[in-house]
């Protein structure tokens, strides 16, 4: 008698995908009654009412999100930073790349801010000179060695 492997396994995978998906709807209901019908022990509060009453009150550490001056934008903010002298040919490298700024004068220290987009296989590098955008530029993510983690 032959046991077909691929099918035997198929059948296994798919009760595991039903047993995950019993698993995630007890999950769920668990994390409702806990976050909205019970009373917790230590404060005697019912946790969702407790943090909807203290950010009524301001009392939470959650603040809405702001984008701190002088950035303009979410992609000065989360991105990957490094900074760069101006030579003499108001130019700047990063990773055998040379970029040419305009409104900068010699040995001004800029601020890279790179944004990669993996989806796209492109990088934008933003240009920053203390509190002043001077542009952005999109380059290849081959053109660059980024660290992956």
């Amino acid at each position: 008698m032959k046991t077909y492997y691929g099918c035997d396994a198929h059948k296994r995978y798919s009760v595991f995908i039903r047993m995950n998906e019993k698993v995630r709807q007890v999950l769920h209901a668990e994390v409702d009654r806990y976050n909205n019908h019970q009373v917790h022990s230590t404060t005697r509060e019912i946790p969702s009412r407790r943090f909807q009453r203290a950010r009524e009150e301001k009392k939470s550490l959650f603040r809405e999100f702001m984008v701190p001056p002088p950035f303009t934008s979410t992609k000065d903010v989360f991105c990957l930073i490094t900074e760069r002298i101006v030579n003499p040919y108001r130019k700047i490298s990063f990773h055998n790349l040379e970029f040419k700024l305009s409104g900068v004068s010699v040995r001004d220290t800029i601020q890279l801010r790179i944004v990669p987009h993996k989806d796209k296989e492109i990088a934008e590098i933003r240009f920053w000179r203390e509190s002043d955008f001077l542009g952005a530029q999109k380059i290849r993510l081959g053109d660059i060695n980024l660290v992956h983690f």
